[in-house]
This record gives C-alpha cells, structure tokens and sequence, in this order.
C-alpha cells in the first residue's frame, strides 16, 4: 500500500489516499524517511571520504598535537568549509586526537613584602593593536641536568612570543632577558600605553624588574595571589608549550645548549588560537 502512496502522492496528495487505504499518515512518512535514509548516509560517507584526507593531513602536517579545534580553524583558514562536530566525528573514526596536558608544578613564589602594581587588565586579554598588551610568565622543563626555566613575553595583539629566554635558575635575571629580547625585537614607543601584564612573582614585582619597564615607559601589571585565572592567557601558553613540544619528546639533554632550537619556534604563532 505504501507503494500505492508513492505511485499516486503527487496527484493526490499523501492524506487524502491514506484516508481512503484507511493508513496512518504518520506511518507512510516513517516508510518515507527510511526509504531515503540509504541516499542520505551515502552523501555523507562520499563528502567523509573527501575530509578525511584533510584531517589527516593537518594532523600530521602539525607533529600530530592538534584536537579538533585546531585542525578545524586550520581547515577554515584554508577554505574547507566544515562543521566541526564533523571534525571530531571523524578524527574520532581515524582514531587521532590532540596532546592531552598534564599536571603543572608551581613555579610563582610571591612576595609579600614588595610593592605590587595596580592589575590594569583584569582578565580581558584583549588589544587592538601592536605593543598594547604584553604577557609575562615562565614555565620549567625538566632534563638530564636538572629543571630548566623558560621564560616568554607574549603580544597578546599579534598572538605570538616576541620574547623568551632558558635558565636553570629563577631569579629575575633570565627573566628581564625575556623582556630586553622583546624590547629590541618590537621597539616600543615610550609612553604608547603598553602595558607588561604578569603575576605576583617574585620576579616580576622586582626592584630591578620594575625599574626597567619604567625606563622602557610600560606600565607594569599583575593579577591577585594564588589565582591562575588572572593569568589565564599565559598559563595557556605555557601548557601549549609543554604538551605540544616538550612532552614530544622523550628527554631533554640540557636548558641553554638542547631546549631553545627546537621548542620556542615551534608555537612561536597563532599557538594558542
């Protein structure tokens, strides 16, 4: 009968002849959609098989360390247009998936007797335009001879590490030559309205540290005690930095001689889009 339906529907209209054959309407139209669930999976496995290639291509074409998110924004950025549940129904199929971040160990030591900035970012990383907004902060790496300190400066507007620098000890040294790198490497104007965002390290509160970004005109900020989310965007970095380079590979030999020529270019872009 629901043969009949189809033979006659245009003329008559699917109601009217289910009256007559005394069938549920909503019967015929569950016998409908089953008919053209088969065209509608192969026009979803032939357009599978065009992304699939894609997905994995970007994947590895990344050292393999993209989730979803990435290899999706990446496809957007070269005209593939996809969703991007899609994305992830089929890396899940491929069975690819993204680094996944490990534990952090507690690098800040505040202190509490120096005199801490006014916090003039509040959260919103967010610039319009270049030297607007730097953000300070530094991770360990451990290898053969011990844990090694890497420091970045990053334009929050360019999205990029405009500054970085490796020691194997903490003090505010290795850290003002992070600054000085992006100092030279940018040129700010003095008094533009830059501003050094970091946290209540005791680094970054420094006599010394603080000193500089006066002469270079910044104006230095950071965020309250013992609350990452006030340095959301450079935690981000320093976890990208780790799960997507440092834990790649086995082990590092050493800090100044082995990490800089193969870490810090590798998310030097567009690393935590």
């Amino acid at each position: 009968m629901y043969r009949l339906v189809d033979e006659h529907r245009d003329v008559h209209g699917v109601e009217p002849i289910c009256r007559v054959l005394q069938i549920a309407p909503s019967g015929y139209r569950r016998h409908a959609a089953r008919s053209r669930e088969p065209e509608r999976r192969c026009a979803r496995a032939r357009r599978d098989e065009l992304f699939m290639p894609e997905i994995e291509r970007v994947w590895h074409a990344h050292r393999r360390v993209y989730g979803a998110d990435k290899v999706w924004r990446q496809l957007q950025r070269e005209g593939i247009v996809m969703a991007r549940c899609s994305v992830e129904r089929l890396m899940r199929r491929l069975g690819l998936r993204g680094v996944i971040r490990g534990k952090a160990v507690r690098t800040t030591v505040p202190d509490a007797k120096a005199a801490c900035p006014l916090d003039k970012v509040n959260r919103v990383f967010q610039a319009e335009r270049l030297n607007q907004l730097w953000v300070c902060d530094f991770t360990y790496v451990s290898t053969w001879q011990g844990f090694a300190y890497v420091a970045f400066v990053v334009d929050v507007f360019a999205r990029c590490i405009v500054g970085w620098r490796v020691s194997h000890s903490m003090r505010t040294d290795f850290v003002l030559d992070a600054l000085e790198q992006a100092l030279y490497a940018r040129q700010p104007a003095a008094n533009d309205g830059l501003i050094c965002y970091s946290d209540r390290g005791s680094q970054y509160v420094s006599i010394r540290y603080t000193e500089r970004l006066t002469e270079a005109g910044i104006e230095p900020s950071v965020g309250s005690t013992g609350d990452s989310y006030d340095n959301a965007l450079a935690e981000t970095i320093n976890g990208l930095y780790k799960a997507e380079v440092i834990h790649r590979r086995p082990s590092w030999k050493s800090g100044e001689a082995d990490l800089p020529p193969f870490t810090v270019p590798a998310i030097h872009q567009e690393s935590w889009v």
